[in-house]
């Protein structure tokens, strides 16, 4: 058989040939592009593997469809390290869609305090330009961003900006070094909304991204519109497993059984599909006759080494006692658990009980969230809890 390229791509965040199952949230991103005054914004919201960050590159694509700017990027936590540093992001990602509109008007040039330029003389709202405003305007960071907004979305107008920021959850306020850059962005945006400047903010990270923007300005719950993702249902699992070798024309397709096998081991994680999808094509490309039942075992356990064993590897064995014990947990026709149901859990099983103290602060802790942010074997995951509130499966 001649070499056939593999239709699937699980990378981290690049973008499949087919998105399935993500009609809902398009369709409210749509909406939210809509509005004339910005009362809304949007934070993409869920586990590893759900498909966030192709989420947000379908985004793009509606919002530049739909004759909106787009800038953005991945954000470090090297960004969230202080104000300056997050207002030198958003400058930077500004520029490069505003870099290419003129601001030539003498009014507009004393406006922003260049009124010696000449007017005959075009500037390009571009990254030195941008700068020098923010560096001139007088306030605290918050109020030079401020107005280097506002300048650029009069040079802009009509059209909207989209700021999308994925790995959010990276943000983060400093108490003790007083440096507040999630509050920094929060405010920023919220005030500049309020004078209906068309600038719209999309965030996407994992569970706890929202918590920590409310935990930041208590108003944020009123600022987003929160899209949850979930896993694909079975329709939507076997549309992403057919479609991409029918977009590619390709000759080897997957039949029926190797379909519902696929299904059932990717539990409707887009990733794990993609994931599964590839290695399965590839050894089905291999085998002659271009026919071979799917191993979906040795895959899965590729896939265990591939995505969770860098976090498995962090966890203590307190913390691993904890991931083990609530994959045990039993309970198909419910997607979620309680702390108290896991404390039962601990008590009637081998090894040293979990009190419902001890866990919720071991649920709340950087290490336990770093090994939370993946599923490990079957393919559940905790989340950052209140003691009293449920914990969904993924």
């Amino acid at each position: 058989m001649n070499w056939i390229a593999n239709p699937y791509r699980p990378g981290a965040g690049h973008m499949p040939l087919h998105v399935a199952g993500r009609e809902p949230e398009q369709v409210e991103f749509r909406k939210l592009l809509g509005q004339e005054v910005i009362l809304s914004n949007a934070v993409v919201t869920g586990m590893r593997g759900v498909g966030k960050t192709v989420l947000l590159e379908r985004f793009r694509e509606i919002a530049v469809e739909a004759g909106w700017l787009w800038v953005g990027t991945d954000l470090s936590e090297a960004t969230s390290l202080s104000e300056e540093r997050i207002a030198a992001r958003l400058i930077t990602d500004l520029a490069l869609a505003t870099a290419r509109f003129v601001v030539s008007s003498r009014q507009t040039l004393s406006k922003i305090g260049f009124g010696s330029i000449s007017s005959r003389r075009e500037q390009t709202l571009d990254y030195e330009l941008l700068t020098r405003v923010y560096e001139g305007a007088p306030g605290l960071p918050s109020d030079k961003l401020k107005q280097v907004l506002v300048l650029a979305a009069e040079v802009v107008e009509p059209r909207g900006i989209v700021f999308a920021y994925d790995e959010a959850q990276n943000l983060s306020d400093h108490a003790a070094a007083k440096e507040y850059p999630l509050a920094l962005l929060l405010d920023v945006f919220q005030s500049i909304q309020r004078r209906e400047v068309r600038f719209m903010l999309v965030l996407s990270g994992l569970p706890m991204l929202f918590s920590r923007l409310v935990d930041s300005r208590t108003y944020a719950e009123r600022m987003f519109r929160v899209l949850q993702l979930e896993r694909l249902d079975e329709a939507s699992s076997r549309e992403a497993i057919v479609r991409p070798p029918e977009v590619t024309r390709s000759p080897v397709r997957f039949d029926a059984a190797a379909v519902a096998a696929i299904v059932e081991a990717s539990r409707g994680y887009p990733y794990f599909i993609q994931f599964i999808c590839h290695e399965a094509f590839d050894m089905i490309v291999q085998e002659p006759g271009g026919r071979l039942v799917v191993p979906a075992r040795d895959i899965i356990r590729k896939l265990d080494h591939d995505f969770f064993v860098a976090r498995w590897s962090r966890a203590t064995d307190r913390q691993r006692e904890l991931l083990l014990l609530a994959a045990r947990l039993e309970r198909e026709e419910v997607e979620e658990f309680t702390t108290a149901e896991l404390v039962d859990a601990s008590r009637a099983g081998p090894g040293k009980p979990f009190s419902s103290s001890g866990l919720t602060q071991m649920l709340a802790a950087r290490p336990a969230r770093a090994a939370q942010q993946g599923c490990w074997r079957s393919s559940r995951a905790l989340r950052r809890p209140n003691a009293g509130r449920r914990i969904p499966r993924c």
